[in-house]
């Protein structure tokens, strides 16, 4: 089983910066491929952002290319989702989540963090 407690959600205004943190317990982050999912209003939970390893697999989705940038810390545990150049269609209920490397299916999710940018 793994445990993952998100940090870091808020609000901000456009053209801002925050940094989601995603903090791991139970198992080695190290054995896991991770990801950033989002949830905006009205609309379907999507993935921003995966790795699978560190510089390798690395996605983006088109809407975050360049402004969105997914990292880990396999000492720390944690990984980050770091987010630059806000704009108001950001706004989400934002979850990470890791799969096995040999999963398509993530397998554990965390709570989910608020991010709300203004216009």
């Amino acid at each position: 089983q793994v445990q993952l407690v998100e940090s870091g959600g808020g609000l901000v205004q456009a053209g801002g910066s925050l940094r989601l943190s995603c903090a791991a317990s139970g198992r080695t982050l190290s054995d896991y491929a991770i990801g950033w999912f989002r949830q905006r209003p009205g609309k379907e939970r999507e993935l921003v952002a995966s790795s699978v390893r560190t510089g390798a697999n690395v996605y983006y989705a088109d809407s975050v290319k360049g402004r969105f940038t997914i990292s880990r810390d396999n000492a720390k545990n944690t990984f980050y989702l770091q987010m630059n150049s806000l704009i108001p269609e950001d706004t989400a209920v934002y979850y990470c989540a890791v799969r096995a490397f040999i999963s398509t299916k993530y397998d554990y999710w965390g709570q989910g963090t608020q991010v709300t940018v203004s216009s």
